[in-house]
């Protein structure tokens, strides 16, 4: 058994890769061989990523709150605690919390061979978050 404690502080999410007000907490860094990462990601009330994509795909799984996704291509969906999401190696998507509701998630990717366990790209439009969703 190996206990970490932690060291280092939340972080603010760069305004390069959100939209509002994000905080970071590191769950787990790639280490040893591992290429393996996770992070506690808190949105405040309307604040999302910018559209992006991860080399081996993500997976987010909601622990609090109410929040939205989207797929390149697809509808707005609604996410509850509880609900897990995987987005494709490659596949262009976005998500963050409700425009009236805090959303927290864990997301966890891998690093692709370069270190990078993402691609950003550009911020999603207040039309593009403000579509018809459909709801859980």
């Amino acid at each position: 058994m190996k206990i970490t404690r932690t060291t280092v502080d939340t972080q603010k999410g760069p305004a390069d890769w959100f939209t509002g007000d994000v905080y970071i907490d590191g769950v787990a860094a790639p280490e040893a061989t591992s290429t393996f990462a996770a992070a506690l990601v808190h949105f405040t009330p309307g604040a999302r990523t910018a559209w992006h994509t991860h080399p081996h795909g993500q997976t987010i799984f909601v622990t609090e709150g109410v929040g939205l996704c989207q797929r390149e291509g697809g509808e707005v969906e609604t996410l509850r605690a509880g609900d897990r999401v995987f987005f494709e190696p490659g596949e262009n998507h976005w998500h963050g919390a409700a425009p009236n509701r805090f959303m927290a998630h864990v997301a966890l990717q891998q690093h692709d061979d370069a270190g990078s366990p993402v691609t950003w790209g550009r911020h999603v439009e207040d039309d593009e978050y403000g579509a018809p969703r459909r709801e859980a």
